[in-house]
């Protein structure tokens, strides 16, 4: 099996994947491979996000549902009392969150945008030095309305939520920690935190989707670029970091390929032997 993290891994600045990821993931799949993602995104449109690759299996919200085009393999949501207090955290502290169900996210207009493929592909265009902390502070005292958007009456907080996604800097990782103690934090970017149940990560997911298809972790390998893809890096057989992961990234991998852009996954498939680059080239 072969799992791929989505943003700054299986696609390029422009949210489409390579050719070669394409032709690559094809001749896994024709040697009996199974392909899939490990992402923190939800499944709410993630075939189109994807590019329409034709994959086997989907490890979304860092681990928290876990299906195959017919069936769900694993679903772990939050519990009602834990859910109420991140409700609470964000009502009363006027935060933008949002929240992640089977088939829709809602919550904040302005995390919601932030979601969607444009807006992605712009956000490649914040500087680090970009100041999330000040904007943060500054939805909070000058948010419009901020009084009638309570996210206690979102109707889909009636279903099953699986993920959080909350407007947060770095450096509030303590204080987030202390606020909500029966949550795990992770981050693929400075500008947002995706809060999950405790103890869930994408590895956890993982282990639930072997479990369906009989393998070992050892059978499996993952590519990543970013710090949500740690664990599943250093915890399966084959653990490969993109060129363009940061350097703590790239310390828990086992090999560090090519970046997203410059044909990582094809070359990486390439140098552990699992496609053959006259087969890649014939494709």
């Amino acid at each position: 099996m072969i799992l791929f993290d989505i943003d700054g891994t299986l696609v390029n600045k422009h949210a489409r994947a390579l050719e070669s990821t394409r032709k690559a993931i094809r001749a896994a799949q024709k040697q009996g491979i199974i392909c899939g993602v490990a992402t923190g995104r939800g499944p709410i449109h993630l075939t189109e996000q994807i590019d329409a690759l034709n994959l086997d299996v989907f490890v979304t919200y860092n681990g928290q549902l876990v299906y195959t085009k017919d069936t769900t393999l694993y679903a772990k949501a939050f519990d009602k009392d834990t859910l109420e207090r991140i409700v609470d955290f964000a009502d009363e502290g006027h935060r933008q969150m949002m929240f992640g169900g089977r088939t829709r996210m809602e919550g904040s207009s302005l995390m919601k945008f932030g979601q969607n493929t444009r807006a992605k592909k712009l956000a490649r265009f914040i500087p680090k030095w970009f100041p999330i902390s000040f904007v943060k502070n500054f939805l909070i005292k000058f948010r419009p309305g901020k009084e009638e958007c309570r996210y206690h009456e979102l109707n889909i907080l009636d279903e099953e939520i699986y993920q959080c996604v909350l407007l947060s800097p770095v450096e509030e990782k303590d204080f987030l920690v202390q606020q909500l103690p029966n949550c795990t934090m992770t981050r693929s970017n400075p500008y947002v935190v995706d809060i999950i149940p405790q103890g869930g990560s994408k590895l956890q997911g993982i282990q639930k989707c072997i479990e369906h298809f009989q393998l070992t972790l050892d059978e499996v390998m993952v590519f990543g670029d970013n710090w949500n893809d740690v664990e599943m890096l250093a915890g399966v057989g084959i653990g490969v970091a993109m060129g363009n992961a940061p350097s703590g990234v790239k310390a828990a991998a086992k090999y560090v390929t090519d970046s997203n852009e410059d044909d990582g996954i094809y070359h990486a498939l390439i140098h552990y032997d699992v496609i053959k680059e006259e087969a890649y080239e014939n494709r």
